[in-house]
Parts: C-alpha cells; sequence; structure tokens
C-alpha cells in the first residue's frame, strides 16, 4: 500500500487531510481512495482547526441544540459546539448549551437512541456530523433516524462528501468530489477495481484500516 498524501483545504489551510490510493473495502462500497482523519479526529489542535472550518459554515440565526457525531467525530463535535456557541448560535435547550452525542446502531445498521438519550433528539434541531460521505447511505438512515424520535436535521457537515446533498440538504463538507476528482466508489459486485484483478488493500471503517498485504 502506498504512503499517504496531505491534501490542504483551499478554504481553510490550517486543516490537512490524509489520502492514501488503493483498493479499500468498506461496508457498502470499494473506494479507490482511504481518506485517513485520524489526527484529526484525535489531536486537540487539528480538531479544533477543523471545527472552526466547519462553524463558519452555520450563521446566528441557526438554532442548534444538538450535534449528532458519526465516525468518531466526538471531540471535532466538542469543539464545533464551541465555536457555534462562541459564533452566536442559538440553543432551545434550558440551560443554553449543545448536546454531543454519539448515536448507537442495532445489529441491522439502523440508528437507535435509548429512553436516557432520547430527550438530546425528541423536539430538537440536530446538526449530522460525519468525517466522510461516500455513498449517502449512512446520512439516509441517520435522518430517517432522527425524524422518528421527533428531531429536525438542521444541518448536515462532513470533512469530505462525494454527494453534495442528501435528504434535500446540502452536505457542507470541507473536502468535495472536485478536491479529489479521481475518487471513485462502486458497488460490491460492480468494483471496477475487482473486474480489473487490483488485490484489495485492506478493509476500513470509522476506525481506520486493517491491511490485506
Amino acid at each position: 500500500m502506498q504512503t499517504y498524501t496531505k491534501m490542504r483545504s483551499r478554504k481553510y489551510p490550517d486543516v490537512i487531510m490524509k489520502v492514501i490510493p488503493g483498493h479499500f473495502v468498506t461496508s457498502n462500497t470499494h473506494i479507490n481512495y482511504y481518506i485517513d482523519m485520524t489526527t484529526m479526529k484525535t489531536r486537540q489542535n487539528e480538531a479544533r482547526a477543523a471545527a472552526k472550518a466547519i462553524a463558519s459554515t452555520y450563521t446566528a440565526t441557526t438554532i442548534v441544540d444538538t450535534i449528532v457525531c458519526m465516525d468518531g467525530m466526538e471531540v471535532i463535535g466538542a469543539y464545533l459546539a464551541d465555536e457555534l456557541t462562541q459564533a452566536g448560535i442559538m440553543s432551545l435547550n434550558a440551560h443554553k448549551t449543545i448536546y454531543i452525542y454519539t448515536p448507537e446502531f442495532d445489529s441491522y445498521g439502523q440508528m437507535i437512541f435509548r429512553e436516557n438519550a432520547e430527550m438530546m433528539i425528541r423536539g430538537k434541531h440536530v446538526l449530522l456530523l460525519l468525517a466522510s460521505a461516500t455513498t449517502g447511505t449512512t446520512i439516509l438512515r441517520a435522518g430517517e433516524s432522527i425524524n422518528y424520535y421527533g428531531g429536525t436535521v438542521v444541518g448536515i457537515s462532513a470533512i469530505f462528501s462525494q454527494p453534495s446533498k442528501v435528504l434535500g440538504q446540502d452536505i457542507h463538507a470541507l473536502w468535495d468530489i472536485s478536491d479529489l476528482p479521481d475518487y471513485c466508489s462502486y458497488k460490491p459486485t460492480d468494483c471496477k477495481l475487482c473486474k480489473d484483478h487490483v488485490p484489495i488493500d485492506a478493509i476500513c471503517n470509522s476506525f481506520g484500516y486493517s491491511k490485506l498485504r
């Protein structure tokens, strides 16, 4: 597997992501790049810089009560809540603060909220925060679950996103397909890399990747 390349955000040069070309398998797709956001999600300065960049998308007229963090985005989510608060984003919560929550998934991949967590979703304005969006499937499932529990998705933000819109809403991404124009995702049954007999480099998920060769 090749070494990574660092990519700086064109608009926010302090925010950097690492890109590794190859043949990677996720739960839903095969992709030709693995986007490594490990340090961005865990290192204080990088997480704060990413949160500041994401926060700039939202105006003081937006109401955010809860940030639902996917893909290990809790650290960035906490900094994002702080940035939004400082920017004057309103919260209708009793204590005038923003909840940061990571959902649970059942064996079918559906997002669920336990009874003790429902109060963070029901009647709340929810910002959905993801590391990456490849097909939009995760966002669709998350949106359906949030709606089911009585919440309203008021924004979708990601570090990298291939689709530009899901659930009728724009995905506010720090990087998109224009930054990585040869990025491709394939259905497992219709993978060009497999058809070309390109060996799989690694299996990956939100925690990282495990090399196969």
